[in-house]
């Protein structure tokens, strides 16, 4: 017996009874997404726009010599010998841009190798950065993984790859500075991760062009390295993964104050901070997933600060993004109860101003619409029997604590 459609909003189980279905993924010639009711439809797009990206980039990416969507243009990087006035020239694309903030983009260097012994995700070599067991993971998987004590902590196992993503970012953290490039910072993720005998997951996924992100002042997140010098009073993130010998991600973020930031700029980085601290004490079996965004928004709010509602936390370990998706905003329509075992990413970005976002012609950097800034904070966690275990956080530090010192750089 065929089963009546449910409504493609998260959270709604209603019955489709006609068929509304979304003109955007009908446009993009995907299949159609139906829902409920147009009120259903537009309550939730947010929270439907970031379960689809992913698809149009796969659709884009399914001819075998076709560049992904996601792919930056051409003519935007350079190799490192050229002249300073070269590569911190404007990339192509930049010149027509609408510019949100203050912030310019540079050119940037080549693309970094990886040498054949090391372990690579399914993404690495695809012309398209397509990682087709994510594509079949949300085809036919909507169950919530539940890993088990080997696969968690055997040699090459899941924490092991999220110790090896605080180590390299503690060696990226270490290098930033007024004066030093994004791009500098780039070249000591990927050396370091490399070291570790681990694959830099940001590189090729979907084209990503780089090993890290690095998102300075008005950037919300996925910031490409460049030729840029970070300037002081700059708040910078750096956004490792890495992936291991064993066949797993560790995924994490922080953001830095570089030098001389301004009282805002502090206060913006301790309260994203506080906000990811303490979605993290709900964390437990039997919480919603649901309930992680009200306790983000609170604090975000009570701060004068707004929480950024396109991009979420997401299911993490053998794929690089998988369910639970968790957005960080009150009244979102998240799926799931939180059970011992579910490993995941909590990434609440909070912005000065306007919560909107918008993305660069290099198809990638998602800024704030106003050009005010944006801080982040992020870890892997384990749920477990009395609550959570942060898989990337700092030795003896099992609860976050927050230390102005350890995100401060000059």
């Amino acid at each position: 017996k065929k089963m009546a459609a449910v409504c493609a909003s998260p959270g709604c189980e209603k019955a489709v009874s006609q068929k509304l279905a979304c003109p955007k993924c009908m446009q993009l010639g995907l299949q159609p997404s139906y829902f409920c009711s147009q009120v259903c439809f537009k309550t939730n797009y947010a929270a439907h726009k970031s379960l689809h990206v992913l698809a149009k980039q796969i659709i884009a990416g399914k001819l075998e010599n076709a560049t992904h969507r996601k792919t930056p243009p051409d003519g935007i990087s350079c190799h490192p010998t050229s002249p300073e006035e070269t590569r911190t020239s404007l990339p192509s694309w930049a010149h027509t841009y609408g510019f949100s903030g203050p912030l310019r983009p540079a050119l940037l260097s080549p693309k970094r190798t990886v040498p054949a012994h090391i372990r690579k995700p399914d993404y690495a070599n695809h012309p398209g950065g397509i990682s087709e067991s994510e594509q079949l993971d949300r085809t036919h998987n909507s169950s919530i993984r539940v890993y088990t004590e080997k696969e968690l902590d055997c040699e090459n196992g899941l924490r092991h790859a999220c110790q090896m993503g605080r180590e390299v970012l503690d060696a990226a953290a270490k290098a930033l500075r007024p004066g030093a490039t994004t791009d500098e910072i780039d070249r000591v993720v990927h050396e370091a991760t490399i070291e570790r005998d681990c694959y830099p997951s940001p590189l090729n996924y979907y084209n990503f062009p780089k090993s890290v992100c690095t998102s300075v002042n008005e950037v919300i997140c996925h910031g490409i390295p460049d030729y840029r010098e970070i300037q002081d009073g700059d708040i910078v993130n750096l956004d490792v993964t890495v992936f291991n010998r064993g066949g797993y991600h560790g995924d994490l973020n922080e953001t830095f104050c570089v030098g001389n930031v301004d009282e805002e700029g502090q206060k913006l980085v301790k309260t994203s901070f506080d906000c990811l601290a303490t979605a993290l004490s709900l964390v437990k079996p039997g919480t919603l997933y649901r309930d992680l965004g009200s306790s983000i928004q609170k604090v975000a709010t009570s701060q004068g600060f707004s929480v950024v509602k396109t991009y979420c936390g997401h299911g993490i370990g053998s794929l690089f993004h998988t369910a639970p998706n968790i957005p960080h905003y009150a009244k979102n329509k998240a799926k799931g109860i939180m059970k011992e075992g579910h490993v995941f990413t909590v990434e609440p970005m909070i912005n000065v101003g306007n919560w909107g976002d918008q993305t660069w012609g290099d198809n990638w950097t998602a800024v704030t619409v106003d050009g005010k800034r944006s801080s982040q904070f992020e870890h892997t966690v384990l749920v477990t029997a009395n609550g959570c275990d942060i898989l990337t956080g700092r030795k003896n530090e099992p609860v976050m604590t927050w230390n102005k010192d350890l995100n401060t750089r000059f």
